[in-house]
């Protein structure tokens, strides 16, 4: 690897997990927000016209690379099931923030990780760069881990209006980050979206693996940890 000045990290799957999470909860919790807003729903009625909304937006999301959000699958659902309300409506926004608290309740950090980005703050210019449709849940997550202190720059897609691999979300994390784009070093998970993402965007990726059974021939041309031990004697690499 060429010499580093600054590291950027993903989020999830790469510095957190959301533990024992069952997706029923968190649309449990959106379906008492809006039950609580005056609009009577059921499960079995809502349930999957809103996953075919989610559907349809993220696949067209990921397809072109505009972020899509969260109050335009629910309002498509809402609206699907005979309750005309335009996605702005103040009622799907606590029905959305109610929504991501459940994964704020269950996110933790993957051991170590607040060891090694205390490790690297001072010696390089830190950031994050999350794909999340609804970035205050990824702002939460972090400040309540204790992680907030440790970056220079904090980016999620929800607020950038595009998505990794988007090559603008790189942009602006190196713009942030204030260092050269070729001693920027980007960390994550996803192939696509972290590390092709990454290096298309003229970035050094680092693929982390966590220890996770996958197939990383396709990555054959990257650095792969499968640890944080390893990231750090990967940088500290002559």
């Amino acid at each position: 690897m060429q010499h580093i000045t600054a590291l950027g990290f993903d989020l999830f799957d790469t510095l957190v997990v959301v533990q024992h999470l069952q997706r029923e909860e968190a649309v449990g919790r959106l379906l008492r927000s809006l039950e609580h807003s005056g609009l009577a729903l059921t499960v079995e009625a809502f349930l999957p016209v809103y996953r075919a909304a989610a559907r349809r937006f993220m696949e067209a999301a990921q397809r072109d690379g505009v972020e899509t959000y969260n109050r335009l699958w629910v309002s498509t659902a809402l609206q699907e099931l005979g309750h005309d309300i335009a996605p702005d409506d103040p009622r799907i926004a606590l029905g959305v923030d109610a929504y991501f608290s459940a994964f704020v309740d269950y996110a933790v950090p993957i051991p170590g990780t607040l060891d090694m980005l205390a490790a690297l703050k001072g010696t390089y210019r830190l950031g994050l760069l999350s794909n999340l449709t609804y970035a205050p849940a990824a702002l939460r997550i972090i400040d309540k881990l204790g992680m907030t202190p440790f970056f220079d720059a904090i980016l999620v897609s929800g607020q950038l209006g595009y998505r990794k691999p988007h090559p603008m979300v790189f942009a602006a994390l190196v713009e942030q980050l204030g260092m050269p784009q070729a001693q920027t070093a980007f960390v994550g998970d996803n192939l696509d979206a972290d590390v092709r993402g990454a290096q298309q965007a003229g970035l050094q990726p680092i693929w982390v693996t966590h220890g996770q059974v996958q197939d990383t021939s396709a990555g054959a041309d990257v650095p792969i940890v499968t640890n944080w031990q390893e990231l750090a004697r990967l940088l500290h690499r002559p």
